[in-house]
């Protein structure tokens, strides 16, 4: 792993990025119906050149949002979305391929929004199934 893709010290998102908030299951539930909406778009759409980065995109932002909805049910809050993955991994160790997928997901989409570069086709090949496994995981974990 190179080192952009790196997660973020979770000591430093505490310091700097994470707030405590009261627990909203409204709030929680609604930004769940907006991913998995936003899922449902991902997985209806054609995969092409012209459309496997925003593909990967929404892929990207389904799991963003769930780990959202993670840091909501502990009462927490994030302002940087690399600390959402270093919650996810530092409360599952046992995790550690799903959260550098993640972090990997987080580095290609800023690719796209700030340089307007494509995301390899290669990539989303490889790992369609990790990031529905992923999603599968949080949905999981959001539900204990």
């Amino acid at each position: 792993m190179n080192d952009e893709n790196d997660l973020m010290d979770w000591g430093d998102c505490k310091k700097k990025f994470i707030r405590y908030v009261e627990i909203d299951k409204e709030r929680m539930e609604s930004i769940k119906k907006k991913a998995l909406e936003r899922l449902k778009r991902a997985e209806k759409t054609e995969v092409s050149l012209e459309t496997v980065s925003f593909i990967v995109e929404d892929y990207y932002e389904v799991i963003k949002e769930l780990l959202v909805v993670y840091l909501l049910k502990d009462g927490l809050r994030s302002k940087n979305h690399q600390c959402l993955i270093s919650y996810f991994y530092q409360k599952n160790p046992e995790k550690e391929k799903e959260a550098f997928l993640i972090g990997e997901m987080s580095f290609f989409r800023n690719r796209l929004n700030y340089y307007g570069e494509d995301i390899p086709m290669s990539f989303y090949q490889k790992n369609r199934d990790e990031f529905k496994r992923a999603i599968n995981m949080l949905l999981d974990l959001i539900k204990k």
